[in-house]
């Protein structure tokens, strides 16, 4: 059993593909920077993010997108180590995202390429 999730109450939902912390680059017009968000890619593609891991199946993801048909990928223009942007289809956003590690940016890579091309 997990905790902090409904899977005991739904044993035959599959298990995210991935979950974890990244730091999410942020871009509002009164925050910049990072911001470290608990992650959880569903095996249905669809990315989510909470503000702490208590968080999920307690409260509404911050939010929520698809991955279906995303433009996915290492990128090196902010000057970071481990980082890889998401582009989905729908809306007219680019997510930057920051591992901890090579190992762990691959782990996620692998995920959502999955999720991109199910």
């Amino acid at each position: 059993m997990i905790v902090g999730s409904d899977i005991s109450r739904y044993p035959n939902t599959p298990r995210p593909t991935c979950r974890g912390y990244l730091h999410k680059r942020t871009q509002s017009a009164i925050l910049k920077g990072w911001r470290k968000r608990w992650f959880v890619l569903k095996h249905n593609g669809y990315l989510q993010y909470y503000k702490h891991k208590k968080d999920e199946g307690k409260c509404r993801p911050l939010e929520v997108t698809k991955l279906e048909g995303a433009e996915i990928g290492v990128d090196t223009s902010l000057g970071k180590p481990f980082v890889f942007k998401c582009i989905p289809q729908t809306g007219n956003r680019i997510f930057y995202f920051c591992a901890t590690s090579n190992q762990e940016m691959k782990r996620w890579l692998e995920a959502m390429d999955k999720a991109v091309h199910p």
